[in-house]
């Protein structure tokens, strides 16, 4: 029979995964379909009950339903847990099981950059849901040295007093960058339409550093063209999306995905 799997948020029209997971199922000579849900906040639980009934494999969850559909599942794996969300479901019987492969499909595609993390300095700019999927998955790999840079730092204070990291938090304008090996900004600046901000000057940044950005419209934010004048190695986000859908393709199958062939997918649905 058809394996059924898909993603679930709103707005989810815009969704590439669709198209990602499509294409990989096919590369993989696997019969299943993945198709976009859109669903309200108001509908959620009536959603998830029409998914089990309809006996669905596996689904992604996107905004704005990755904390509420906690209370929706059977099983929340430690790691999302730990960072509070859930973006993927994997049915293992009658059962439905929540991961989190945001944090760790970034951490992935980070060391295929910068290989090990556990001695690098690490500064994390913002602390939304994606620094604290982050922070947390650095942690799970190993990495020691991660502080948090916020404009606000009672939210970043939570996040590090959650975790077991003897980390320090700053203000953007109070951090020394030439500090840090890595610099991974997790906020929105610098995203399309306001494409001339960025959330930190990098002009002083370490050379050699690698600067990651998780934004990827535009491929190449402020933030990355200033790093990259200042010789860092730069990263944008496409790299995690694809990661975090590999992960979660894996999660669903047991088969680790060609994950050059879904970047190149995505960067051709982008326009690039």
């Amino acid at each position: 029979m058809r394996r059924l799997y898909g993603v679930i948020g709103d707005p989810i029209g815009h969704s590439l995964s669709p198209a990602m997971h499509n294409d990989a199922f096919l590369h993989q000579d696997i019969d299943a379909h993945y198709e976009a849900f859109h669903i309200k906040e108001a509908e959620l639980a009536d959603a998830i009950q029409k998914l089990r009934v309809k006996q669905i494999d596996g689904f992604n969850v996107t905004t704005p339903h990755k904390e509420t559909i906690m209370g929706h599942l059977d099983e929340i794996d430690d790691l999302a847990k730990r960072i509070g969300a859930v973006n993927t479901v994997v049915r293992r019987g009658n059962r439905l099981i929540g991961y989190n492969t945001d944090g760790i499909g970034y951490v992935r595609a980070l060391q295929e950059l910068s290989g090990a993390v556990t001695d690098k300095r690490i500064l994390l700019i913002g602390a939304g849901g994606a620094c604290k999927a982050i922070y947390f998955s650095l942690a799970s790999v190993g990495a020691k040295y991660v502080d948090i840079a916020n404009r606000t730092t009672a939210r970043a204070q939570a996040i590090v007093a959650s975790g077991k990291l003897s980390s320090r938090v700053f203000t953007p304008q109070k951090v020394n960058l030439e500090a840090y090996d890595i610099i991974i900004n997790t906020t929105t600046v610098g995203m399309y339409p306001q494409v001339n901000e960025t959330p930190v000057f990098v002009q002083s940044v370490k050379q050699h550093a690698v600067v990651s950005d998780i934004i990827y419209n535009p491929f190449e934010t402020k933030l990355l063209q200033d790093a990259k004048r200042a010789g860092a190695i730069v990263q944008n986000g496409i790299d995690m999306f694809v990661y975090q859908g590999a992960l979660a393709f894996e999660l669903w199958t047991g088969i680790w995905p060609d994950v050059n062939r879904m970047k190149k997918l995505v960067i051709q649905k982008l326009g690039g």
